[in-house]
């Protein structure tokens, strides 16, 4: 069950964001959550970085 959070980003990456977002026909929210479990899986594999 997805959960609703807020968070506060500097407007220059909200921009980036949405831009990337509606390029590739996402929500906002679906987008940051495909980039959040992608850093995740590059941090599980390799933790030192």
């Amino acid at each position: 069950m997805k959960k609703s959070i807020s968070i506060t980003l500097d407007p220059e990456v909200i921009e980036k964001i949405e831009a990337l977002a509606s390029y590739q026909d996402r929500s906002l929210s679906s987008y940051i959550n495909m980039v959040l479990k992608k850093h995740l899986a590059q941090v599980e594999k390799n933790p030192e970085s």
